[in-house]
């Protein structure tokens, strides 16, 4: 009998919990958050962070950053908001109890850096006899043994256009390309040869380039 007491007991306490939870998301505001998701770089200049995270946990909803860096979702009042992207720090914010509906935020991020130990590769076996031959090189102190043609303006213009991307650039682009395709994913694609304008900028092209 008792047994059965305290089973219906927790039961009804049960109950009571769950309706007064409900009751208290139902009380609690609904608030557009929009905003923008920065970082700063080496130089200070700030710059967008495409395809940044934006989640709450609890409520297991999110979105994503679109190429500007530019974000917005239906929130609650009293929400814990993670920010994260791939080689940032993970930030949290808390949505206020905003007077109004609408709320616009800056969030910046910062570089989560890991700092590895140094690693000497050398090709002598000791110190002493890497700067003995250091020592013994016969390098020259003018330019007559340089080939002139390796200095050459458009030689050196052309491997500035040509030289291949490096890490954060690479990172940047494929950020810029997936939030593009995001926000693309259910828009409709159009066909530039159906469109009338372009062929008549085509037409005026060729009489101008018969000109």
């Amino acid at each position: 009998m008792i047994v059965k007491r305290f089973i219906i007991l927790s039961a009804l306490f049960l109950v009571c919990a769950i309706s007064f939870t409900a009751q208290a998301q139902s009380n609690r505001r609904i608030i557009q958050l929009s905003g923008v998701v920065l970082t700063e770089d080496k130089d200070g200049n700030m710059h967008q962070i495409p395809g940044a995270h934006i989640y709450v946990p609890k409520a297991g909803r999110g979105t994503s950053t679109n190429n500007l860096g530019f974000f917005s979702m239906a929130v609650l009042a009293g929400d814990s908001v993670v920010i994260s992207s791939i080689g940032f720090e993970r930030q949290h914010y808390i949505v206020p109890n905003h007077p109004s509906e609408y709320l616009t935020i800056i969030i910046e991020l910062v570089e989560d850096v890991t700092y590895l130990k140094e690693v000497q590769v050398m090709a002598f076996p000791t110190e002493e006899v890497f700067k003995e031959a250091i020592l013994a090189l016969n390098i020259p102190t003018d330019n007559r043994n340089i080939d002139q043609k390796n200095l050459n303006q458009e030689l050196l213009a052309l491997m500035l256009k040509t030289t291949p991307m490096d890490g954060p650039a690479n990172q940047r682009y494929y950020l810029d390309q997936w939030a593009t395709s995001q926000n693309n994913r259910y828009s409709p694609v159009m066909n530039p040869f159906l469109n009338v304008f372009n062929w008549a900028k085509f037409f005026k092209s060729l009489k101008q380039d018969k000109k």
